[in-house]
């Protein structure tokens, strides 16, 4: 029996997709990339804005077909979408065998066994607990790096978003459990350990009475084989100083930071439900960079909110401008059923929205390449990822780029390189976004 998963959207719902494929190649499956050749597709779907949403809906659609006249004998939907819309997918999408919500995935084998005899099924678990995932997962990342989600859920509940509703309340993994799991990855061959969750720097208050991610990471740094430990999703406001201490002490900690702030004036990040303003967030930026001088620091805004004007516009880029984050994203509001914002006054059109966000990334561009030139001259560990034949070039990513999101390092050089190799490289210039340099004398591990 051959099976095709698709997964789409973020890094936390692709470490889902893949404790489904353990628990899957568990019992036998085979795993397959041709939808022509399955027998069973599984769509693991995304519905946090509006592009992901239209996203899932074509994927499914689009399986929907190899279901009707191909060979697929099961189509089954799972994640975000599947969660918001899990009926109302049944109902309008016959082809659909089974929809199984965010936190049902584990009783993923049990439906498959009752689709497969005939049955059709609408499986919503309680936004409660989490599921068992202390089985062998399945790697899709290629296996040198991977992600460790630490945790389900949020407690933040910003206005505009709706993954409270379709994840529930913030729930962390246990910690041995984590260990477990990242001791698994390491002996896999893993050399960068990505922590991610809807938010990471709250780990562990709900199951320890205190934020423990900085104890966490002292013990993912004691496993043999892990190199790089990289830390993502990190709400401004939650940043503590023992987790910056352990950031400093510990040398497989990369200096980098996601810190999601979304908005650089007040007025916005008030309606927003955000619970920092501009100048706590200039305080935190300038401590992190005071304390870790070298850390990269990579945030995402959200232009066009509801009653953004275009002096609140101005604002955000002249705090763009001032605080010149290492790494930027842009997402254009997207309004969202059922969130608070959805029913603001002062919904603002979408050429408003792309328009400022285009004015965003030219400014972050700019600061993106002037940053690039300063590091010219610089050594860096670069983790290979693969080689360009065309380009003659190996490409890879240093301490400060995280995988799918920010830039690559292009290295030139006549040795032979394997993906996962970490190498000494000197930066010998600069694109917008990327590095280009040569190897120096050594491998770093």
């Amino acid at each position: 029996m051959k099976i095709l998963f698709i997964s789409l959207g973020c890094d936390k719902n692709l470490v889902d997709t893949e404790h489904m494929l353990g628990l899957l190649a568990g019992r036998g499956y085979e795993m397959t990339d041709d939808e022509t050749e399955a027998d069973v597709i599984i769509v693991n779907t995304c519905c946090f804005i509006h592009d992901a949403r239209e996203e899932s809906i074509s994927g499914i659609l689009e399986m929907a077909g190899q279901r009707k006249n191909g060979r697929c004998r099961a189509l089954v939907v799972t994640g975000c979408l599947a969660q918001r819309y899990g009926q109302e997918i049944l109902d309008e999408i016959p082809e659909v065998d089974a929809v199984l919500g965010t936190n049902s995935y584990g009783r993923l084998p049990q439906v498959l066994d009752g689709v497969l005899g005939g049955s059709r099924e609408l499986v919503m678990e309680p936004l409660e607990g989490l599921p068992d995932n202390r089985g062998k997962r399945v790697m899709t990342t290629g296996g040198h790096y991977e992600y460790l989600k630490i945790a389900e859920g949020c407690d933040k509940h910003c206005t505009y978003c709706v993954i409270p509703s379709l994840r529930g309340s913030y729930r962390s993994v246990p910690m041995e459990e984590l260990l477990e799991e990242a001791r698994r990855l390491a002996e896999d061959g893993v050399k960068e350990l990505i922590l991610v969750a809807q938010e990471t720097t709250v780990y562990g208050k709900d199951l320890y009475g205190k934020k423990s991610l900085h104890v966490l990471l002292k013990k993912l740094c004691e496993i043999p084989g892990l190199s790089w430990i990289r830390v993502l999703y990190c709400y401004p406001e939650e940043i503590y100083p023992e987790l910056v201490q352990v950031m400093k002490e510990e040398p497989k900690i990369c200096h980098y930071l996601d810190l999601p702030i979304q908005h650089g004036c007040d007025a916005v990040l008030k309606r927003m439900g955000r619970r920092t303003g501009k100048e706590e967030l200039k305080s935190i930026v300038e401590l992190l960079r005071k304390e870790m001088p070298d850390i990269v620091l990579r945030t995402t805004l959200i232009t066009g909110f509801p009653g953004e004007t275009e002096e609140q516009h101005q604002e955000l880029l002249e705090f763009v401008d001032e605080m010149e984050f290492d790494r930027l994203g842009v997402f254009t509001y997207s309004r969202e059923d059922g969130t608070p914002a959805a029913e603001m006054a002062g919904q603002i059109d979408e050429e408003v929205k792309e328009k400022r966000k285009d004015e965003l990334l030219s400014l972050q561009q700019e600061i993106s390449l002037e940053k690039g030139e300063q590091k010219v001259g610089q050594v860096l560990d670069v983790l290979i990822e693969g080689y360009m034949a065309e380009e003659r070039a190996y490409v890879g990513r240093t301490r400060g780029d995280a995988p799918d999101v920010d830039g690559y390092f292009f290295l030139n050089t006549g040795e032979t390189l394997n993906t996962g190799d970490i190498v000494r490289a000197r930066v010998t210039g600069a694109l917008e976004y990327d590095l280009i340099g040569e190897m120096e004398d050594e491998f770093a591990q």
